[in-house]
């Protein structure tokens, strides 16, 4: 994981929806693209771009593939944004 690549994961709208979609929980592609009016090529390309960033995983569950959230990415980028402050990301 690079932060370019997350932080260019994390420029699209529609890339940051899916991130709070899952937010609740694991869920499969249908289930994320039930939420928009795009196809399901560009649902997969934003899922790709998604997992290639590890903001995602994915876990095949027979003929599913079921995509959660992976949040020690957002800790990183967490953490590195409170080494700017000059603190933890926890302190005031």
């Amino acid at each position: 994981m690079s932060f370019q690549q997350t932080f260019k994961a994390l420029s699209d709208g529609t890339r940051r929806q899916i991130l709070e979609l899952l937010r609740d929980g694991a869920k499969t592609a249908g289930e994320i693209a039930g939420h928009f009016q795009m196809t399901a090529p560009t649902i997969s390309h934003h899922l790709a771009v998604l997992r290639e960033a590890g903001l995602i995983s994915d876990d095949h569950r027979g003929k599913y593939i079921y995509y959660e959230l992976n949040t020690s990415v957002i800790d990183e980028i967490m953490a590195w944004a409170a080494s700017l402050k000059g603190g933890e990301a926890d302190e005031k």
